[in-house]
């Protein structure tokens, strides 16, 4: 699984302006979100779909991002995981 490209992160620019208002996340590089100096969130691309791996714990967990729905849980657990 590649990380994303440019192409596929236009297709995802909805739900990066979204994760942007996130004050306390640093957007480092397109779609490489960082909280403090610890990479927390990035994109790939597979023939199966657009995924976001976000930094669960110390573990990477895999989220779909190709519908508004699977956008918006990930969003849910992102939000969790900064109201700690």
């Amino acid at each position: 699984m590649k990380h994303a490209t440019g192409d596929t992160l236009d297709r995802l620019e909805p739900l990066l302006r979204r994760l942007r208002q996130f004050a306390v996340l640093k957007e480092k590089s397109r779609g490489a979100f960082y909280l403090k100096s610890k990479s927390l969130l990035h994109f790939h691309e597979d023939p199966a779909g657009l995924f976001a791996d976000l930094r669960v714990a110390e573990d990477w967990t895999r989220f779909p991002v190709n519908t508004k729905a699977e956008q918006n849980a990930l969003l849910k657990v992102l939000g969790d995981i900064l109201d700690g």
